[in-house]
Protein backbone atom coordinates (compact mmCIF):
# COMPACT_ATOMS: atom_id res chain seq x y z
CA UNK A 1 0.00 0.00 0.00
CA UNK A 2 2.77 2.77 0.50
CA UNK A 3 3.67 1.79 -3.18
CA UNK A 4 0.30 2.92 -4.39
CA UNK A 5 -1.49 6.24 -5.36
CA UNK A 6 -4.87 7.19 -4.63
CA UNK A 7 -7.17 7.49 -7.96
CA UNK A 8 -10.78 8.71 -8.41
CA UNK A 9 -12.33 6.09 -10.89
CA UNK A 10 -14.73 8.24 -12.57
CA UNK A 11 -16.05 5.64 -14.55
CA UNK A 12 -16.67 2.89 -12.37
CA UNK A 13 -17.18 5.90 -9.21
CA UNK A 14 -14.88 4.25 -7.08
CA UNK A 15 -11.82 5.20 -5.61
CA UNK A 16 -8.69 3.36 -6.25
CA UNK A 17 -5.45 2.89 -4.64
CA UNK A 18 -2.91 1.97 -7.40
CA UNK A 19 0.45 -0.03 -7.49
CA UNK A 20 3.25 0.99 -9.59
CA UNK A 21 2.61 -1.96 -11.76
CA UNK A 22 -1.18 -1.18 -12.19
CA UNK A 23 -2.98 -3.69 -10.15
CA UNK A 24 -6.04 -2.30 -7.56
CA UNK A 25 -4.27 -3.29 -4.32
CA UNK A 26 -7.88 -1.47 -2.87
CA UNK A 27 -11.14 -0.26 -4.33
CA UNK A 28 -13.53 1.57 -2.39
CA UNK A 29 -16.33 3.91 -2.84
CA UNK A 30 -18.65 6.23 -1.25
CA UNK A 31 -21.69 3.80 -0.85
CA UNK A 32 -19.45 1.91 1.99
CA UNK A 33 -17.30 4.94 3.10
CA UNK A 34 -18.88 4.51 6.54
CA UNK A 35 -18.64 1.06 6.97
CA UNK A 36 -15.64 -0.91 5.57
CA UNK A 37 -12.78 -0.67 7.60
CA UNK A 38 -9.29 -0.80 6.59
CA UNK A 39 -7.33 -3.95 7.96
CA UNK A 40 -3.43 -3.69 7.28
CA UNK A 41 -0.54 -6.14 8.42
CA UNK A 42 2.30 -4.18 9.25
CA UNK A 43 5.47 -4.36 11.74
CA UNK A 44 6.60 -0.83 11.56
CA UNK A 45 4.86 2.17 13.47
CA UNK A 46 5.35 5.13 11.20
CA UNK A 47 4.62 2.33 8.05
CA UNK A 48 1.58 1.78 9.38
CA UNK A 49 0.58 5.38 10.00
CA UNK A 50 2.07 5.97 6.51
CA UNK A 51 -0.88 3.71 5.06
CA UNK A 52 -3.38 4.93 7.37
CA UNK A 53 -3.37 9.04 6.39
CA UNK A 54 -3.10 7.24 2.65
CA UNK A 55 -6.68 5.89 3.21
CA UNK A 56 -7.99 7.59 5.96
CA UNK A 57 -10.59 9.77 4.15
CA UNK A 58 -12.13 6.98 2.42
CA UNK A 59 -12.84 4.33 5.12
CA UNK A 60 -14.58 4.44 8.20
CA UNK A 61 -11.50 2.97 10.84
CA UNK A 62 -7.89 1.45 10.46
CA UNK A 63 -7.21 -2.54 12.07
CA UNK A 64 -3.83 -3.74 12.52
CA UNK A 65 -4.07 -7.67 12.15
CA UNK A 66 -2.01 -9.13 14.76
CA UNK A 67 -3.88 -12.94 14.49
CA UNK A 68 -3.40 -14.08 11.20
CA UNK A 69 -0.96 -17.14 11.83
CA UNK A 70 -0.41 -17.61 8.25
CA UNK A 71 3.37 -17.82 7.35
CA UNK A 72 3.39 -15.08 4.51
CA UNK A 73 2.57 -12.42 7.69
CA UNK A 74 4.60 -13.84 10.62
CA UNK A 75 8.10 -14.07 8.75
CA UNK A 76 7.73 -10.47 7.97
CA UNK A 77 6.90 -9.88 11.87
CA UNK A 78 3.08 -9.46 10.83
CA UNK A 79 0.33 -10.53 12.35
CA UNK A 80 0.24 -13.38 15.28
CA UNK A 81 3.96 -12.91 15.38
CA UNK A 82 3.48 -8.87 16.92
CA UNK A 83 2.06 -11.21 19.85
CA UNK A 84 5.35 -11.92 21.34
CA UNK A 85 6.53 -7.89 20.81
CA UNK A 86 4.15 -6.27 22.78
CA UNK A 87 6.17 -2.90 23.12
CA UNK A 88 6.11 -3.42 19.02
CA UNK A 89 2.62 -3.49 19.45
CA UNK A 90 2.55 -0.62 21.61
CA UNK A 91 4.22 1.20 19.54
CA UNK A 92 2.42 0.56 16.53
CA UNK A 93 -1.41 1.20 18.03
CA UNK A 94 -0.13 4.14 19.93
CA UNK A 95 1.58 5.76 16.80
CA UNK A 96 -1.83 5.13 14.84
CA UNK A 97 -4.46 6.48 17.48
CA UNK A 98 -2.45 9.74 17.38
CA UNK A 99 -1.87 9.77 13.87
CA UNK A 100 -5.09 9.21 12.32
CA UNK A 101 -8.41 10.80 12.49
CA UNK A 102 -9.83 7.57 12.38
CA UNK A 103 -10.90 4.90 15.13
CA UNK A 104 -8.32 2.84 15.62
CA UNK A 105 -8.71 -0.97 16.42
CA UNK A 106 -6.82 -4.98 16.49
CA UNK A 107 -7.47 -8.22 16.31
CA UNK A 108 -5.47 -10.69 18.37
CA UNK A 109 -5.46 -14.47 18.99
CA UNK A 110 -5.44 -15.99 22.66
CA UNK A 111 -1.61 -16.11 23.66
CA UNK A 112 0.12 -19.59 24.22
CA UNK A 113 0.08 -19.36 27.94
CA UNK A 114 -3.55 -20.34 27.92
CA UNK A 115 -5.19 -23.32 29.62
CA UNK A 116 -8.63 -23.01 29.68
CA UNK A 117 -10.13 -25.77 31.78
CA UNK A 118 -8.44 -23.39 35.25
CA UNK A 119 -9.00 -20.13 33.45
CA UNK A 120 -5.65 -19.51 33.27
CA UNK A 121 -5.14 -16.11 30.97
CA UNK A 122 -2.62 -13.89 33.20
CA UNK A 123 -0.19 -13.42 29.87
CA UNK A 124 -3.54 -12.99 27.58
CA UNK A 125 -5.10 -9.98 29.83
CA UNK A 126 -2.10 -8.66 30.72
CA UNK A 127 -1.52 -7.87 27.02
CA UNK A 128 -5.15 -6.34 26.68
CA UNK A 129 -4.90 -4.27 29.34
CA UNK A 130 -1.34 -2.76 27.59
CA UNK A 131 -3.53 -2.50 23.92
CA UNK A 132 -6.64 -0.64 25.77
CA UNK A 133 -3.93 2.11 27.23
CA UNK A 134 -2.90 2.76 23.86
CA UNK A 135 -6.35 4.20 23.28
CA UNK A 136 -7.64 2.54 20.91
CA UNK A 137 -11.77 1.75 20.10
CA UNK A 138 -12.33 -1.67 20.42
CA UNK A 139 -10.60 -4.82 20.15
CA UNK A 140 -11.17 -8.18 18.41
CA UNK A 141 -10.37 -11.58 20.00
CA UNK A 142 -10.20 -14.96 18.04
CA UNK A 143 -11.26 -17.51 20.77
CA UNK A 144 -7.64 -19.81 19.43
CA UNK A 145 -4.15 -19.72 19.81
CA UNK A 146 -1.65 -19.13 16.85
CA UNK A 147 -1.21 -22.65 16.18
CA UNK A 148 -4.71 -23.85 16.23
CA UNK A 149 -6.42 -23.82 13.43
CA UNK A 150 -10.81 -23.59 12.59
CA UNK A 151 -11.06 -27.72 13.48
CA UNK A 152 -9.86 -27.06 16.77
CA UNK A 153 -12.50 -25.92 19.21
CA UNK A 154 -12.85 -21.88 19.73
CA UNK A 155 -12.62 -20.78 23.41
CA UNK A 156 -15.83 -18.40 24.68
CA UNK A 157 -14.62 -18.78 27.92
CA UNK A 158 -11.45 -17.12 26.92
CA UNK A 159 -13.04 -14.17 24.51
CA UNK A 160 -15.18 -14.19 27.66
CA UNK A 161 -12.56 -13.37 30.34
CA UNK A 162 -10.78 -10.46 28.17
CA UNK A 163 -14.37 -9.33 27.34
CA UNK A 164 -15.32 -8.84 31.22
CA UNK A 165 -11.62 -7.21 32.14
CA UNK A 166 -12.02 -4.60 29.04
CA UNK A 167 -13.37 -1.50 29.48
CA UNK A 168 -13.55 -1.27 25.62
CA UNK A 169 -15.97 -2.95 23.31
CA UNK A 170 -14.89 -6.64 22.73
CA UNK A 171 -15.27 -7.97 19.36
CA UNK A 172 -15.60 -12.03 19.68
CA UNK A 173 -14.37 -14.14 16.33
CA UNK A 174 -13.67 -17.31 15.48
CA UNK A 175 -16.99 -18.94 16.04
CA UNK A 176 -18.09 -19.65 12.09
CA UNK A 177 -17.15 -23.58 12.92
CA UNK A 178 -18.38 -24.74 15.55
CA UNK A 179 -21.24 -22.09 16.35
CA UNK A 180 -22.28 -19.36 13.58
CA UNK A 181 -24.67 -21.36 11.11
CA UNK A 182 -27.63 -18.71 10.50
CA UNK A 183 -28.20 -15.37 11.83
CA UNK A 184 -29.70 -16.02 15.56
CA UNK A 185 -26.71 -17.94 16.28
CA UNK A 186 -24.72 -14.73 15.85
CA UNK A 187 -26.40 -13.24 18.62
CA UNK A 188 -25.66 -16.64 20.89
CA UNK A 189 -22.00 -16.62 20.08
CA UNK A 190 -21.93 -12.93 21.22
CA UNK A 191 -23.71 -13.96 24.67
CA UNK A 192 -21.47 -17.39 25.16
CA UNK A 193 -18.83 -14.48 25.12
CA UNK A 194 -20.46 -11.53 26.62
CA UNK A 195 -18.71 -9.48 24.11
CA UNK A 196 -20.57 -6.30 22.39
CA UNK A 197 -20.56 -7.53 18.78
CA UNK A 198 -19.33 -10.15 16.74
CA UNK A 199 -16.81 -10.42 13.75
CA UNK A 200 -18.11 -13.47 11.13
CA UNK A 201 -15.15 -14.52 8.68
CA UNK A 202 -15.87 -17.94 7.15
CA UNK A 203 -19.43 -17.86 7.61
CA UNK A 204 -19.96 -15.11 5.67
CA UNK A 205 -17.44 -16.65 3.18
CA UNK A 206 -20.01 -19.19 2.60
CA UNK A 207 -22.81 -17.65 1.98
CA UNK A 208 -22.82 -13.40 2.58
CA UNK A 209 -27.07 -13.56 3.41
CA UNK A 210 -26.14 -15.07 6.59
CA UNK A 211 -26.65 -11.16 7.84
CA UNK A 212 -30.27 -11.20 6.53
CA UNK A 213 -32.40 -11.56 10.10
CA UNK A 214 -35.30 -13.16 7.89
CA UNK A 215 -32.45 -16.29 7.42
CA UNK A 216 -30.08 -16.96 4.30
CA UNK A 217 -30.75 -16.89 0.99
CA UNK A 218 -30.29 -19.13 -1.61
CA UNK A 219 -26.70 -19.98 -2.43
CA UNK A 220 -27.75 -19.36 -5.79
CA UNK A 221 -28.90 -16.22 -5.78
CA UNK A 222 -26.54 -14.69 -3.70
CA UNK A 223 -23.10 -15.90 -5.65
CA UNK A 224 -25.45 -14.10 -8.74
CA UNK A 225 -25.70 -11.09 -7.52
CA UNK A 226 -22.27 -11.64 -6.38
CA UNK A 227 -21.04 -11.83 -9.70
CA UNK A 228 -23.25 -8.99 -11.26
CA UNK A 229 -21.21 -6.29 -8.47
CA UNK A 230 -18.30 -7.94 -9.47
CA UNK A 231 -18.44 -7.37 -12.89
CA UNK A 232 -19.86 -3.96 -12.56
CA UNK A 233 -16.75 -2.82 -10.41
CA UNK A 234 -14.08 -4.72 -12.76
CA UNK A 235 -13.36 -7.11 -9.86
CA UNK A 236 -9.99 -8.72 -11.07
CA UNK A 237 -11.35 -12.13 -12.28
CA UNK A 238 -9.32 -14.26 -9.91
CA UNK A 239 -10.54 -12.25 -6.56
CA UNK A 240 -13.97 -13.02 -7.97
CA UNK A 241 -13.31 -16.84 -8.41
CA UNK A 242 -11.71 -17.36 -4.91
CA UNK A 243 -14.77 -15.77 -3.33
CA UNK A 244 -17.19 -18.20 -5.39
CA UNK A 245 -14.87 -21.19 -4.62
CA UNK A 246 -15.62 -20.14 -1.43
CA UNK A 247 -19.20 -20.19 -2.15
CA UNK A 248 -19.45 -23.65 -3.69
CA UNK A 249 -17.42 -25.55 -1.10
CA UNK A 250 -18.39 -28.53 -1.53
CA UNK A 251 -19.70 -28.66 -4.69
CA UNK A 252 -16.93 -27.78 -6.80
CA UNK A 253 -16.60 -30.90 -8.64
CA UNK A 254 -20.32 -29.90 -9.87
CA UNK A 255 -20.19 -29.52 -13.30
CA UNK A 256 -21.29 -25.75 -12.21
CA UNK A 257 -17.97 -25.80 -10.02
CA UNK A 258 -15.84 -27.85 -12.66
CA UNK A 259 -16.80 -24.77 -15.18
CA UNK A 260 -15.71 -21.76 -12.36
CA UNK A 261 -12.43 -23.96 -11.61
CA UNK A 262 -11.77 -23.39 -15.52
CA UNK A 263 -12.51 -19.87 -15.79
CA UNK A 264 -9.75 -17.44 -16.97
CA UNK A 265 -11.77 -14.53 -17.10
CA UNK A 266 -14.76 -12.44 -15.43
CA UNK A 267 -16.18 -13.34 -19.11
CA UNK A 268 -15.78 -17.21 -18.43
CA UNK A 269 -17.32 -16.95 -14.67
CA UNK A 270 -20.34 -15.00 -16.00
CA UNK A 271 -20.85 -17.45 -18.98
CA UNK A 272 -20.68 -20.40 -16.28
CA UNK A 273 -23.27 -18.73 -14.49
CA UNK A 274 -25.40 -17.76 -17.44
CA UNK A 275 -24.76 -14.24 -17.07
CA UNK A 276 -23.19 -13.98 -20.43
CA UNK A 277 -25.49 -11.61 -21.63
CA UNK A 278 -25.34 -9.21 -18.37
CA UNK A 279 -21.14 -9.51 -19.19
CA UNK A 280 -21.81 -8.09 -22.26
CA UNK A 281 -23.95 -5.39 -21.52
CA UNK A 282 -22.22 -4.17 -18.99
CA UNK A 283 -18.50 -4.21 -20.55
CA UNK A 284 -20.24 -2.20 -23.34
CA UNK A 285 -21.50 0.04 -20.81
CA UNK A 286 -18.49 0.41 -19.10
CA UNK A 287 -16.56 0.89 -22.36
CA UNK A 288 -19.43 4.12 -23.40
CA UNK A 289 -19.04 5.63 -19.85
CA UNK A 290 -15.13 5.59 -20.58
CA UNK A 291 -15.55 6.65 -23.66
CA UNK A 292 -18.06 9.86 -22.88
CA UNK A 293 -15.16 10.81 -20.25
CA UNK A 294 -12.84 10.60 -22.16
CA UNK A 295 -15.00 12.95 -24.93
CA UNK A 296 -15.66 15.16 -21.91
CA UNK A 297 -11.66 15.88 -21.04
CA UNK A 298 -9.67 15.27 -24.34
CA UNK A 299 -6.39 17.56 -22.80
CA UNK A 300 -6.20 14.42 -20.21
CA UNK A 301 -6.11 12.19 -23.44
CA UNK A 302 -2.25 11.42 -23.72
CA UNK A 303 -1.26 10.08 -27.03
CA UNK A 304 1.68 9.00 -28.07
CA UNK A 305 4.46 10.93 -27.99
CA UNK A 306 5.53 10.77 -31.88
CA UNK A 307 4.29 12.16 -34.78
CA UNK A 308 1.79 9.88 -35.59
CA UNK A 309 1.81 10.71 -39.54
CA UNK A 310 3.10 7.25 -41.44
CA UNK A 311 2.47 4.99 -38.52
CA UNK A 312 0.35 1.50 -39.82
CA UNK A 313 -2.31 1.19 -37.01
CA UNK A 314 -4.95 -1.34 -36.61
CA UNK A 315 -7.71 -2.54 -33.99
CA UNK A 316 -6.11 -5.31 -32.68
CA UNK A 317 -6.62 -7.03 -29.23
CA UNK A 318 -4.23 -10.10 -28.02
CA UNK A 319 -6.67 -12.59 -26.61
CA UNK A 320 -3.54 -15.17 -24.87
CA UNK A 321 -6.69 -17.85 -25.24
CA UNK A 322 -6.11 -17.98 -29.23
CA UNK A 323 -2.31 -18.33 -29.14
CA UNK A 324 -0.17 -21.36 -28.32
CA UNK A 325 0.95 -21.29 -24.56
CA UNK A 326 4.45 -20.92 -25.45
CA UNK A 327 4.05 -18.55 -28.47
CA UNK A 328 3.34 -14.89 -28.64
CA UNK A 329 3.37 -12.41 -31.42
CA UNK A 330 6.24 -10.25 -29.74
CA UNK A 331 8.49 -13.63 -30.06
CA UNK A 332 7.53 -14.40 -33.62
CA UNK A 333 8.24 -10.83 -34.66
CA UNK A 334 11.84 -11.35 -32.69
CA UNK A 335 12.18 -14.47 -34.60
CA UNK A 336 11.41 -12.99 -37.54
CA UNK A 337 13.82 -9.91 -37.08
CA UNK A 338 16.50 -11.95 -36.02
CA UNK A 339 16.08 -14.20 -39.62
CA UNK A 340 15.82 -10.99 -41.42
CA UNK A 341 18.90 -9.50 -39.57
CA UNK A 342 16.66 -6.76 -38.73
CA UNK A 343 17.16 -4.86 -35.14
CA UNK A 344 15.06 -6.18 -32.71
CA UNK A 345 11.63 -4.34 -32.30
CA UNK A 346 11.59 -1.27 -29.89
CA UNK A 347 8.12 -0.52 -28.06
CA UNK A 348 7.28 2.34 -26.70
CA UNK A 349 4.46 2.38 -24.65
CA UNK A 350 2.35 5.41 -22.71
CA UNK A 351 -0.13 5.14 -20.41
CA UNK A 352 -3.54 7.37 -20.65
CA UNK A 353 -4.24 9.08 -17.05
CA UNK A 354 -8.27 9.43 -17.15
CA UNK A 355 -8.91 5.49 -17.46
CA UNK A 356 -5.05 3.86 -16.78
CA UNK A 357 -5.27 2.12 -20.49
CA UNK A 358 -1.82 1.89 -22.58
CA UNK A 359 -1.17 1.91 -25.50
CA UNK A 360 2.22 0.47 -27.34
CA UNK A 361 3.80 1.56 -30.76
CA UNK A 362 6.59 -0.86 -32.52
CA UNK A 363 9.25 0.47 -34.50
CA UNK A 364 10.66 -1.64 -36.59
CA UNK A 365 13.04 -1.64 -39.69
CA UNK A 366 12.45 2.56 -39.04
CA UNK A 367 8.57 1.81 -39.19
CA UNK A 368 5.94 2.07 -36.85
CA UNK A 369 3.19 -0.03 -35.92
CA UNK A 370 0.59 0.66 -33.44
CA UNK A 371 -3.24 -1.02 -32.61
CA UNK A 372 -5.72 1.94 -32.14
CA UNK A 373 -7.47 0.24 -29.07
CA UNK A 374 -6.20 0.97 -25.43
CA UNK A 375 -5.28 -1.89 -23.25
CA UNK A 376 -5.45 -2.86 -19.74
CA UNK A 377 -1.76 -3.25 -19.18
CA UNK A 378 1.57 -3.13 -20.99
CA UNK A 379 2.26 -6.34 -21.58
CA UNK A 380 -1.20 -6.54 -23.96
CA UNK A 381 -0.31 -3.04 -25.43
CA UNK A 382 3.11 -4.26 -26.67
CA UNK A 383 1.38 -7.63 -27.97
CA UNK A 384 -1.42 -5.71 -30.05
CA UNK A 385 1.31 -3.64 -31.42
CA UNK A 386 3.28 -6.68 -32.83
CA UNK A 387 -0.05 -8.64 -34.27
CA UNK A 388 0.15 -5.02 -36.18
CA UNK A 389 3.40 -5.34 -37.48
CA UNK A 390 2.91 -9.36 -38.43
CA UNK A 391 -0.40 -8.72 -40.00
CA UNK A 392 0.73 -5.87 -42.12
CA UNK A 393 3.28 -8.01 -43.24
CA UNK A 394 1.71 -11.04 -44.11
CA UNK A 395 3.77 -12.79 -41.01
CA UNK A 396 2.50 -15.78 -38.55
CA UNK A 397 2.10 -14.19 -35.21
CA UNK A 398 1.72 -17.52 -33.09
CA UNK A 399 -2.17 -18.30 -33.00
CA UNK A 400 -3.27 -21.54 -33.00
CA UNK A 401 -4.20 -23.73 -35.94
CA UNK A 402 -1.97 -21.21 -37.57
CA UNK A 403 0.58 -22.55 -40.69
CA UNK A 404 3.89 -20.85 -39.65
CA UNK A 405 7.40 -22.00 -38.34
CA UNK A 406 7.89 -22.96 -35.32
CA UNK A 407 9.88 -21.03 -32.95
CA UNK A 408 11.77 -23.49 -30.95
CA UNK A 409 14.80 -24.67 -32.34
CA UNK A 410 15.17 -27.95 -33.90
CA UNK A 411 17.81 -29.78 -36.39
CA UNK A 412 17.87 -28.90 -39.94
CA UNK A 413 16.43 -31.01 -42.27
CA UNK A 414 19.38 -32.99 -44.64
CA UNK A 415 19.85 -31.48 -47.97
CA UNK A 416 19.03 -35.05 -49.62
CA UNK A 417 15.49 -35.75 -47.55
CA UNK A 418 13.19 -37.43 -49.34
CA UNK A 419 10.51 -34.03 -49.87
CA UNK A 420 8.02 -37.31 -51.13
CA UNK A 421 7.64 -37.93 -47.48
CA UNK A 422 3.83 -36.37 -46.74
CA UNK A 423 5.23 -35.44 -43.29
CA UNK A 424 8.23 -33.27 -45.22
CA UNK A 425 5.89 -31.05 -45.99
CA UNK A 426 3.90 -30.83 -43.29
CA UNK A 427 4.31 -27.72 -41.80
CA UNK A 428 4.65 -26.91 -37.99
CA UNK A 429 1.73 -25.39 -36.01
CA UNK A 430 2.46 -23.41 -33.05
CA UNK A 431 -0.28 -25.56 -31.10
CA UNK A 432 1.25 -28.70 -31.80
CA UNK A 433 4.32 -27.32 -30.22
CA UNK A 434 3.10 -27.58 -26.42
CA UNK A 435 3.05 -30.59 -24.92
CA UNK A 436 -0.09 -30.82 -23.05
CA UNK A 437 -3.49 -30.24 -24.98
CA UNK A 438 -4.46 -26.16 -25.18
CA UNK A 439 -8.65 -25.53 -25.91
CA UNK A 440 -9.09 -22.20 -28.44
CA UNK A 441 -11.89 -20.75 -27.07
CA UNK A 442 -13.90 -17.79 -28.14
CA UNK A 443 -12.21 -14.53 -28.26
CA UNK A 444 -13.06 -12.36 -25.24
CA UNK A 445 -12.15 -9.52 -22.56
CA UNK A 446 -8.74 -9.52 -21.52
CA UNK A 447 -7.95 -10.25 -18.13
CA UNK A 448 -5.16 -7.82 -16.64
CA UNK A 449 -2.66 -10.46 -16.59
CA UNK A 450 -2.95 -11.60 -19.95
CA UNK A 451 0.02 -10.48 -22.08
CA UNK A 452 3.13 -12.87 -21.78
Amino acid sequence: MLQCKRVVNEALSTVDFVAPDDRVVFRTCEREQSRVVFQMGTSDAERALAVARLVENDVAGIDVNMGCPKEYSTKGGMGAALLSDPDKIEKILSTLVKGTQRPVTCKIRILPSVKILHLKLEDTLSLVKRIERTGIAAIAVHGRKREERPQHPVSCEAIKAVAETLSIPVIANGGSHDHIQGYLDIEDFRQATAASSVMVARAAMWNPSIFLKEGPRPLEEVMQKYIRYAVQYDNHYTNTKYCLCQMLREHLESPQGRLLHAAQSSQEICEAFGLGAFYEETTRELDARRGKLLARSPEEVEEPAEDTSGIIKMAVKFDRRAYSPQITPKMCLLEWCRREKLAQPVYETVQRPLDRLFCSVVTVAEQKYQSTLWDKSKKLAEQAAAIVCLRSQGLPEGRLREEGPSLHKRKREAPDQDTGDPRAQEPVLPGELCKKPFLALASGKESPLEGW
